[in-house]
């Protein structure tokens, strides 16, 4: 009977071992095979898998994607599209683009997904196929020192003679529309150009994805304020395929609902949007 035990334990130890040689061979951390596993059979992993390189289309969005002093990509949607990556056993090319061509981008086959803190509105619902929310977002509203003193309310701002600074091509366009219909929308290419147009007083106010509105009035105290704590919209953000690949929309689900269910997708949003600790990685 002993020697049958001290066999069976033998098998068994060689099994761990080879299970665990395989996940190392395919690029898998250990902790994330059940994950792996949701991925599984799906025809559009398994032709990224035979290409070897998941290919990631994103923009800059502070904490989503940035770009850190060594040249790397860090941020929450770095992050997720790493671990997506590693549990498809490939490696991940984040492909940077303008936010207002990334649809086209992602249509024309420039990149395989669109990890690029995307809301989930109905009119993009036509043009791509959305995953399930693998979080959520929410717009925030920072105003002026000098150009909006004193104000409390969201209502305060929705002036004619008042000019709204917005990264184009974002759902912060429509929410500003929507809440501030009396408001001048004045649309820039990149956050950078709508945080100058704030300081500098042209605009009374910055309409954003939080926490980045929260972000500016710490760092910029003397010139930008929040006049309310919190976001005045929530909204879901998903993966984008093209509708051509909406194949894959059953394994990515299941992923992501594995992710949340391991509080991996929670505890990773927290790091990035609760804290300021990854930001000596930047310039």
């Amino acid at each position: 009977m002993l020697k049958h035990w001290l066999s069976y334990l033998a098998v068994l130890a060689i099994s761990l071992i080879a299970a665990t040689l395989a996940s190392a061979q395919m690029g898998l951390p250990a902790a994330n095979q059940a994950d792996a596993m949701m991925l599984e059979g799906n025809p559009w992993v398994e032709r990224i898998q035979a290409k070897g390189t998941l290919r990631v289309g994103m923009d800059i969005f502070r904490p989503w994607a940035m770009q850190a002093k060594s040249g790397q990509y860090i941020g929450f949607e770095i992050q997720v599209a790493e671990a997506l990556a590693a549990d498809m056993g490939v490696k991940v090319e984040f492909v940077p683009t303008a936010w207002d061509g990334i649809i086209p981008a992602l249509l024309t086959g420039r990149f395989d997904i669109l990890i690029g803190s995307m809301g989930i509105t109905e009119e993009r619902a036509k043009r791509v196929a959305f995953t399930e929310p693998y979080q959520f977002s929410g717009m925030a509203l920072a105003a002026s020192v000098v150009a909006a003193p004193g104000l409390k309310k969201l209502e305060d701002f929705n002036k004619k003679d008042f000019r709204i600074a917005i990264k184009s091509g974002t759902t912060a366009v429509p929410a500003a529309r929507k809440h501030l219909p009396l408001a001048t929308i004045v649309e820039f290419d990149d956050e950078g150009q709508t945080a100058q147009e704030l300081r500098s007083g042209r605009a009374q106010a910055l309409v954003a994805s939080a926490p980045y509105p929260a972000e500016l009035a710490l760092k910029n105290p003397k010139e930008i304020y929040l006049p309310f704590s919190g976001t005045f919209t929530r909204e879901p953000c998903g993966m984008a395929l093209s509708p051509r690949d909406k194949e894959a929309l059953p394994a990515l689900n299941a992923w992501i609902a594995a992710r949340f269910k391991s509080q991996w997708l929670n505890t990773t949003w927290s790091f990035w949007f609760e804290t300021l600790e990854w930001e000596g990685q930047l310039e």
